[in-house]
């Protein structure tokens, strides 16, 4: 009898622990597609603003040479 209740609270525990591990696996798989995607994201979001500051100093270069005095 004692065997017994103790092969059951192994077999109990081994269960336990492999669906833990399971559970855990998929959170951390979750978490890093999740970081990837903000990564992603923000690579965007970044580029998007260096195009913007490039047109902007484009512009104001623009500005300059067009409101630049030649007669001297």
């Amino acid at each position: 009898m004692k065997k017994l209740f103790l092969l059951f609270a192994v077999a109990t525990m081994s269960l336990s622990i492999y669906s833990c591990r399971e559970t855990t696996q998929e959170d951390a798989e979750n978490d890093v597609e999740e970081i990837g995607n903000e990564i992603e994201e923000s690579a965007e979001e970044a580029g998007n603003n260096i195009e913007n500051a490039a047109e902007d100093a484009g512009n104001e270069v623009e500005d300059e040479m067009e409101n630049t005095d030649d007669n001297m």
